[in-house]
């Protein structure tokens, strides 16, 4: 039998089924635990949640003698279904804030399913479900927010923070192609877990700042299986979820692994895998390189024959823009700008926040265009190095601070 209970009643022993709040507003990344710590219950009484489900089959009920006073004890056999959440479309300036939040609760999300796997401990969807649909409707409000601030990621904390990134890229390209609300979900689950064999590789050869050698790039290369190992054996793991993580590293030419399997033997999820993982991998600093410009990115993927499906990345071009968020472009009067949102009519009339005139080779005092509203246009992509322009994020980032 599961009990609400108000907080103030939480003690050692009780089995947390779930808190009555949003996913954001409580300290843990899942539910579904007994509690042993006292420092656990300190949090729980310390944020914004009021009540929580306990199971009583699975833990102690609350002090006898305590059901009186304010306290209103409720008991169901399951916890009613929350009223949805609001998803209306926001700025990125009003949702930025709220990525960000998710960003960091993600990657403790991902840090500690990480070491449960390296403990041998069963993967379980249902606990990280709540997280993909923070995210999904995170980029529902605004996709440029989110998937923007996963990108700003340190080489250290890269492999967790890929997996928030690749998820909610997932979930972008997923609305694009016009999949259903559970086809999504299952896409960015499958972001969120498809690098889950990168727990058993030594942390040496994941953060060697050097390149790798045949040896080292051969036990890198079995990620994939391995990773899809630890979800055979765990729960409530969709098979779109095990097809992505084995085959994200597939090419439609038939030169991928770890199976070798080409654009016909390829399911779609895999095929959006591979694009995702891709862009989010060049796009961020890693421990032997620094990541390049989302724009560049973009090209770049373009020309590399036979790596992605053509539909599947046309498809994701459009979910993140020509120039997506981050991008340092020139503009026809000879003006630097880095891009802050995108347009909503034009891939090609993003927001620009330009900040240094070629002509003069110099800052010059910030200021956002709306290219659909200007008679600015993009001459083309441009070289922060080459202006010798350092920290071009910080002209769009600066709003999560």
């Amino acid at each position: 039998m599961l009990k609400k209970i108000s907080v103030e009643h939480v003690r050692l022993g009780m089995h947390l089924q779930a808190f009555c709040g949003a996913w954001l507003d409580h300290p843990f990344w899942r539910t579904k635990f007994v509690l042993t710590d006292p420092k656990d219950i300190a949090l729980i009484q310390e944020s914004q949640i009021k009540e929580v489900w306990i199971n009583l089959a699975k833990g102690l009920d609350i002090e006898p003698g305590e059901e009186s006073g304010n306290l209103e004890a409720s008991t169901a056999e399951e916890i009613p279904a929350p009223p949805p959440e609001s998803v209306a479309k926001t700025s990125f300036n009003d949702e930025v804030k709220r990525a960000a939040k998710i960003c960091a609760r993600g990657k403790e999300a991902v840090v500690s399913m990480f070491q449960e796997a390296r403990m041998g401990k069963a993967i379980e969807a249902e606990a990280a479900a709540p997280l993909v649909e923070e995210i999904s409707n995170s980029v529902m409000r605004n996709p440029g927010a989110l998937i923007s601030l996963a990108r700003l990621k340190t080489s250290d904390d890269y492999t967790y923070m890929h997996s928030v990134a690749v998820c909610a890229l997932m979930i972008a390209l997923s609305r694009q192609l016009g999949l259903s609300e559970e086809q999504t979900r299952d896409a960015g689950m499958a972001g969120l877990l498809h690098d889950l064999g990168k727990a058993l590789i030594p942390n040496e050869i994941l953060s060697k700042p050097g390149k790798l050698t045949d040896a080292e790039f051969a036990i890198i290369k079995t990620h994939p299986a391995e990773g899809h190992k630890l979800l055979l054996s765990g729960q409530g793991i969709s098979d779109v979820v095990k097809d992505v993580c084995l085959h994200h590293h597939e090419k439609v030419d038939g030169s991928g692994y770890p199976k070798a399997l080409n654009g016909e033997t390829l399911s779609l999820f895999a095929k959006m895998g591979a694009v995702c993982d891709v862009y989010d991998a060049i796009t961020s600093n890693r421990p032997y390189k620094a990541g390049w410009d989302p724009a560049e990115s973009i090209k770049r993927m373009a020309e590399w024959k036979g790596h992605f499906d053509p539909q599947v990345f046309q498809a994701f071009v459009k979910s993140l823009g020509i120039y997506p968020i981050g991008s340092l472009v020139r503009l026809e009067s000879g003006k630097l700008g880095v891009v802050t949102e995108q347009g909503e009519q034009s891939l090609l009339k993003p927001r620009v926040k330009v900040f240094f005139s070629t002509r003069s080779q110099a800052y010059i005092k910030p200021e956002t265009i709306d290219l659909a509203r200007s008679a600015e246009k993009i001459a083309g992509r441009e070289d922060a190095e080459k202006w010798g322009i350092k920290d071009v994020d910080r002209y769009w980032a600066a709003e999560t601070a």
